[in-house]
């Protein structure tokens, strides 16, 4: 069932939180897909079991089963960051997040795979399996929530929370094949269980249905007042985005674009698959909707994302005499760049950010969304990535497979990935709606007309469990 099917039975006890979650741990136990680094089994049903019966008002996600990605510190369950240098690292307090999905009444599960330090697109830690892909387990599942989006595309966890600084939930998402939500900068007031740089990171939603994720999305912003940080713009005249689904949205100006950002610093070249996926979307959403070319152009971005991404490693918790021993060869690379960068350097590539975030609201300022690829290649053999290469051709590989989901983060705006339709047994391309700033009711609502008219997904062939 949907996550909010489950909310519903749960809410009416037609199932109890402890047969949602020993139905979850079953279908975990039998994985073999890399998707899960830490089950806490006994935990889970002893906290499911003191739930009881639902009360007359019921948090949003009561007991509801999820999972933290392992970038999450949840007080008393190892907390290992996707790498050695924190095998025995058991925190003592939450991350935010944490907390607020406990507040919401939710059973965690355990930890969730994902890439060290989260510092990928793809998830093949060192420090423990890769995540494979569940439509072809000798390709990845993406990064940097690639066990997220595992459990999600399986049935092993009705929705994940996640977290994206440059693609890391709308990447495995596609890749796997659901739905992968990264909202506006400061529509939600904690981002992962690291600190963010320059404003690119923020927890979202990975879900099966459009409406799941909506669900998620709204559980997420009602966990937490904004006391202490930036509050996105709220257009929600409905007060939900799960009810915004339920709107007639109105005929709408969507924007097109096959451009990226890294065009002419590496090959951008779009699989079949991904243009036949976002040539059904552009024909689909012109049936309702204004559809034109979004004529945009950006320049400068490789130069100045290297530098922030690099950027963004300085403070990783690992001492220079530890790299070699404790992380992988790319992380090494990223933390000595980063810390010999000059910090004239490092602070011209966050003016060139804000600069490229203006200019591209701006170009897509006539729109109310505007349709790209969500990847352009098909999901890569493990260790393509990473064997043989550089770190430098290693991260160009990287802006290679998802060239289109970086600069959202960068302009702060929200986006979605939706799958497209596809063969029994074929695993789907996604495309990726992008918003206004604060605008996510409309591409969720743009989202929810693409899955109306694609229809049901094939399961992954790979899965633990069949539906």
């Amino acid at each position: 069932m949907t996550l909010v099917e489950l909310v519903r039975q749960l809410q009416r006890g037609e199932v109890t939180p402890l047969e949602a979650a020993r139905t979850c741990l079953d279908r975990i136990e039998g994985e073999r897909l890399g998707a899960f680094v830490e089950v806490t089994a006994e935990r889970a049903l002893a906290q499911a079991a003191a739930l009881g019966e639902p009360p007359e008002d019921p948090p949003a996600l009561w007991g509801v089963p999820l999972a933290d990605k392992d970038l999450v510190a949840r007080a008393g369950v190892p907390t290992r960051y996707g790498s050695r240098a924190f095998r025995d690292n058991v925190p003592t307090v939450s991350d935010p997040i944490a907390a607020a999905l406990d507040r919401l009444g939710s059973v965690s599960l355990g930890k969730t795979s994902t890439p060290e330090f989260g510092m990928t697109g793809y998830t093949e830690p060192a420090a423990g399996a890769p995540a494979r892909n569940p439509w072809d387990p000798t390709t990845g599942a993406g990064g940097s929530s690639g066990g997220a989006a595992i459990a999600v595309a399986t049935g092993m966890l009705p929705a994940a929370p996640a977290s994206d600084a440059g693609g890391s939930i709308r990447i495995p998402a596609a890749t796997v094949g659901v739905v992968g939500l990264k909202p506006s900068r400061g529509r939600l007031p904690f981002a992962n269980g690291l600190s963010g740089t320059g404003g690119l990171s923020t927890a979202g939603p990975i879900a099966r249905t459009v409406e799941d994720a909506a669900y998620l999305l709204d559980a997420l912003i009602g966990s937490a007042p904004h006391r202490n940080a930036t509050r996105a713009p709220d257009p929600v005249p409905t007060g939900s985005f799960v009810a915004a689904l339920r709107t007639d949205p109105g005929r709408l100006r969507i924007g097109t674009t096959l451009v990226t950002p890294w065009d002419g610093w590496t090959d951008t070249t779009l699989d079949p698959g991904a243009r036949d996926a976002y040539d059904w979307a552009a024909r689909t959403l012109a049936a309702a909707h204004d559809v034109d070319d979004a004529a945009w152009q950006p320049r400068g971005y490789p130069e100045m994302f290297t530098t922030i991404w690099r950027a963004s490693a300085a403070g990783l918790p690992v001492a220079d005499d530890d790299l070699d021993a404790l992380v992988e060869p790319f992380t090494a690379w990223m933390a000595r760049e980063a810390r010999a960068m000059p910090a004239s350097e490092a602070i011209g590539g966050f003016e060139a950010a804000s600069a490229f975030e203006r200019q591209t609201i701006e170009a897509f300022s006539p729109f109310d969304a505007v349709l790209t690829p969500a990847l352009a290649m098909s999901p890569r053999p493990l260790g393509w990535f990473s064997s043989d290469t550089s770190p430098l051709e290693n991260f160009a590989r990287q802006c290679q497979y998802a060239p289109h989901t970086s600069f959202v983060n960068v302009a702060g705006l929200p986006a979605i990935t939706v799958p497209a339709p596809a063969a029994p047994g074929q695993r789907p391309w996604s495309v990726q709606l992008v918003g206004r700033p604060g605008g996510e009711t409309r591409i969720l609502q743009l989202a929810a007309q693409l899955e109306r008219a694609r229809g049901p997904l094939p399961w992954p062939a790979n899965a633990p469990t069949t539906p």
